[in-house]
């Protein structure tokens, strides 16, 4: 079986073939840390760090690498808004991001580079680019040409004359053609400013992911990959910089996901409806939120609402009680008979069907339907008078692969206080002393604290409800 992947450079699926074999370098664009992340953040955070842990599924040595900007003018605009400096923002909320996304069950990046710790490089590159004609200095801000680059639009399928129509020069900027984009501006007083052969400044956005993309994965990448809304200007910018400077190109494989709505309409802040994550996660499961991402095809839109992360922790739910019942059947089952053979076989047909879904672009929709089917199938085992422990483990271990691969845990992820524990235990004990008063008593009260009970065989199981 071979993986396709969508690429958003020729608009077509294609057979995903690494550069080098059974090894993938893979860059996405991070975030600009000026303030929390929002729901369209950690829309890519969550695709792509499944596609990280899909691809590592299947066999491959996965170089991750993901960015912070750290400087440009929207950290300097809250620096001035907050009285503090760069660093001490850009610091604050790169500790939110990883607390963020880690709740969320996004791995780190082998490699979180900062703009402001690769500044040599970033300078070196934009030096190398004016040398070879490609850049020129003006004023003490550097500009990237445009039309020197053949090919520039191949990635959003625009040509040169559609882009000049939206093209404009914004005020102080002195460039020599409209479509010129900077690669350093001119620092303004009170700035945070480095030195540079065009004096004291700092980058422009696009030139940062391109020389970082260079120092660590090298010329030319297998996938990059970020939101759809970075193909233009970002991405169709960062190509033009590194293959009019290498020569080759940058990235094999461009993949991008699709935007989020806010109960049906377009997220930003003039409409108000400006989710962050960090309040997000504090009203639902990190873990609901990430299955909900998931739940859709990356590159298709998905509608965000309340309502609709309800209905995902209901049916998360249901995937792990699945799983609870077959751990709690193992202790009871017997030797493997000839009739469980062939529910070995359903297993790993449901694996092998897993990987055909997953196969075909990363579809975690298709993949979450056949872990539907895998809770169903446990379901209908566990009718059946005598089960076996190789079923149940069989069962329960491709549960973990599955879920593992989508970064989600089948563990309860909100531990009991102590005042629970302790009316948990309390009507056990009452049931042992056939106390059945007492017993409902506290099955009531719990009941009223959100907690459902369930007595089974193998002993009392609790969820929230």
């Amino acid at each position: 079986m071979t993986i396709q992947i969508y690429n958003t450079l020729t608009r077509k699926k294609e057979e995903f073939v690494p550069i080098e074999p059974g090894k993938i370098k893979m860059y996405v664009c991070g975030p600009t840390v000026y303030n929390y992340i929002h729901i369209g953040n950690a829309r890519p955070a969550i695709v792509f760090d499944t596609v990280r842990r899909y691809f590592e599924f299947r066999g491959f040595d996965v170089q991750f690498i993901s960015n912070f900007t750290d400087v440009d003018d929207k950290l300097i605009k809250a620096a001035k808004t907050l009285g503090e400096d760069v660093p001490t923002i850009a610091n604050r909320f790169i500790d939110a991001y990883f607390e963020d996304v880690s709740a969320l069950g996004c791995k780190q990046a082998n490699v979180h580079p900062r703009v402001t710790e690769n500044m040599d490089i970033i300078i070196d590159f934009i030096s190398e680019l004016v040398d070879k004609g490609f850049a020129y200095e003006s004023a003490g801000d550097v500009y990237f040409r445009t039309r020197k680059f053949e090919g520039y639009g191949k990635l959003s399928h625009q040509s040169i004359d559609e882009l000049k129509v939206g093209a404009r020069i914004d005020v102080g900027e002195k460039k020599q053609d409209d479509l010129d984009f900077a690669l350093w501006k001119a620092a303004k007083a009170g700035e945070i400013a480095w030195e540079s052969p065009w004096g004291m400044g700092r980058p422009g956005w696009h030139i940062e992911c391109s020389a970082m993309a260079k120092k660590y994965l090298g010329d030319t990448i297998d996938i990059h990959a970020g939101g759809q809304d970075l193909t233009f200007p970002h991405h169709e910018n960062e190509i033009a910089q590194s293959e009019a400077l290498s020569g080759k190109p940058f990235a094999r494989y461009w993949m991008h996901n699709g935007y989020i709505n806010i109960d049906n309409e377009k997220m930003s802040k003039s409409l108000g409806n400006f989710v962050l994550v960090h309040d997000i996660i504090k009203k639902h499961a990190p873990e609901v939120v990430r299955f909900f991402m998931l739940s859709v095809h990356y590159r298709n839109p998905i509608n965000y609402s309340d309502e609709l992360l309800e209905n995902t922790k209901a049916a998360l739910e249901r995937l792990k009680t699945s799983y609870q019942n077959l751990k709690h059947r193992i202790d009871a089952s017997t030797n493997l008979t000839e009739n469980d053979q062939e529910w070995i076989g359903k297993i790993s047909d449901l694996q092998g069907e897993f990987i055909r879904e997953m196969d075909d672009d990363i579809n975690t929709a298709n993949g979450i339907s056949v872990l539907f089917e895998l809770s169903k199938q446990a379901n209908y085992y566990l009718l059946e008078k005598n089960t076996s422990t190789e079923v149940i483990n069989a069962f329960t271990s491709l549960f973990e692969k599955l879920f593992g691969v989508l970064g989600l845990s089948l563990e309860n992820q909100e531990l009991l206080d102590i005042e629970i524990e302790t009316l948990i235990e309390q009507r056990i004990e009452a049931r042992k002393n056939r106390d059945f008063q007492l017993s409902d008593q506290i099955r009531d009260q719990l009941k009223d604290m959100n907690i459902i009970l369930e007595d089974t065989p193998q002993g009392t199981r609790w969820k929230r409800g």
